[in-house]
């Protein structure tokens, strides 16, 4: 019972966070200004809500991901693991209490007829062909965990049961943010194929006045030709285009747990959107407690270690406790002697040669842990990388949109130079091809970069973890186990 206190092996530390003050490379008299975004008010240790994408004011887009969160498979499928991992623990914590079985047995036979002369009476007497013979026995067995192995099962049962949780964590946030994205995805496709359209408009209109002036005799028709093959090129971009949008909405349906068929999905423009006011920034040290990537490395590495315990407890003896109690009854007590009978026992064993089994058993836990000590380093690498990322990205967004905006602008105003050129029949056509091309170009590159910003701020929420520890039912679950 003393010993039973004490359980082998090393005891769980949560690792150390990690010693950064910023993302990004910066100053050491300002370490967290590298990781400000122009155009955007960060807020350095704000919280993040737990309905992030609320926060782009798109009411389509809140329901998508809600309809997402309650119909997608595979966030069912990771609910689903959740459950079976707690069952699992707590099917565990059944092996530290006795085992406690209960068995009747009852037996009917016939015998051949025995005959009996009384000596005395000389009277023949027969006994009964048919005898019954019922036994009624509990048996009770226990294995002290006396060096702690049960519990470091337990604890490895536990932490798979959390490293599930986490990462149905992890699959509610990509979910989340695979539908934002999609959905941004759809509007900037979108934008493209109306920036086309209008190209495709402007392209015929000079179409018209070139075609015009062939008839009139002031161009060749060699300069219409080549004003349609222009035409004819822009043309070409819409199919692949609304390929790629047909493709986003199924893909839109599927996240949703949607038949592409049967989906009833809102359209979405750039304009569905608007970035919000204040970003959160979290601090680097609280990273490693918000990924659930990170958390479920971590859950992880606790399983690993607690299997150290688990096969050290192995190679030291092992101890059962035993007993039995119990009554039979016949109606022929000759042939089967009736009456109460019990027994206890113990049983120690010890492996005295195993060929270096065990032994190899625990190199192994503690290898396994070693490796699980570097996936979690690996982790927090990787989500440190992911976070700077976004923030670089978000940085270059605004200098892009600005620089989309200005070349946007410069090659509207060369297409109008030339159209008025054009009408007054100044006509170079190398000069037209090249404007046309040129605002096309600026104009799909505008609304790349535009989608580009958003689908960056979607990002990192993702990056930051998603808010999942501020949900209303984890915060309760938090309240009820502090009471």
């Amino acid at each position: 019972m003393l010993l039973s206190g004490c359980a082998v092996g090393p005891n769980f530390e949560t690792p150390a966070g990690p010693g950064v003050t910023s993302f990004l490379p910066g100053r050491n008299a300002d370490p967290a200004g590298a990781d400000r975004v122009p155009g955007y008010k960060l807020e350095r240790g704000g919280e993040i809500p737990p309905q992030w994408w609320e926060l782009f004011r798109s009411a389509k887009l809140d329901q998508l991901v809600q309809d997402g969160i309650a119909h997608n498979p595979d966030l069912s499928a990771a609910e689903a693991a959740v459950r079976v991992a707690r069952a699992n623990a707590l099917a565990q914590r059944g092996t530290l209490f006795p085992l406690v079985s209960v068995s009747l047995d009852a037996t009917r036979q016939r015998i051949p007829v025995e005959t009996v002369i009384d000596p005395d009476t000389g009277e023949a007497t027969t006994g009964p062909s048919r005898y019954s013979v019922v036994t009624r026995q509990v048996s009770v067995s226990f294995v002290p965990d006396v060096w702690g192995g049960t519990r470091r099962q337990i604890e490895s049962a536990d932490a798979e049961a959390e490293s599930q949780a986490f990462q149905r964590e992890g699959v509610y946030l990509t979910l989340a943010s695979n539908i934002a994205l999609a959905a941004v995805e759809e509007a900037r496709l979108r934008g493209q194929i109306a920036a086309t359209n209008r190209i495709i408009a402007l392209q015929l209109d000079l179409l018209r006045i070139l075609r015009r002036q062939h008839e009139q005799g002031h161009i060749a028709l060699p300069d219409v030709a080549t004003q349609e093959t222009a035409v004819a090129q822009a043309r070409l971009l819409l199919p692949a285009l609304e390929r790629q949008l047909a493709q986003q909405r199924n893909l839109l349906a599927f996240l949703t747990g949607r038949f592409p068929s049967e989906a009833r999905l809102p359209t979405f423009e750039l304009a569905s959107f608007r970035l919000p006011r204040k970003l959160p920034l979290s601090v680097p040290g609280d990273l490693v407690r918000q990924r659930p990537d990170i958390r479920t490395a971590e859950a992880n590495l606790r399983a690993a270690n607690a299997g150290i315990g688990a096969a050290i407890a192995e190679r030291l003896p092992q101890i059962t406790l035993s007993a039995n109690a119990g009554k039979s009854w016949s109606n022929v007590p000759e042939l089967s002697p009736g009456g109460v009978f019990w027994s206890i026992g113990n049983n120690v064993a010890h492996k005295l040669f195993d060929a270096g089994t065990l032994a190899h058993k625990q190199r192994a836990a503690e290898e396994a842990t070693n490796q699980s000590v570097a996936q979690y380093r690996s982790a927090v690498l990787a989500a440190f990388q992911s976070v700077a990322d976004v923030l670089r990205a978000l940085q270059s967004d605004v200098r892009m949109i600005e620089a989309a905006a200005t070349a946007r602008r410069s090659a509207q105003q060369n297409v109008d130079l030339v159209r008025r050129q054009v009408e007054q029949g100044q006509v170079d056509i190398p000069l037209l091809i090249e404007a046309q091309r040129a605002y096309m170009d600026t104009s799909l590159a505008y609304v790349d970069a535009q989608a580009s910003r958003i689908a960056d701020t979607v990002a990192l929420f993702q990056a930051l973890g998603g808010g999942w520890w501020n949900r209303a039912e984890l915060a309760a679950g938090r309240t009820q186990r502090t009471l």
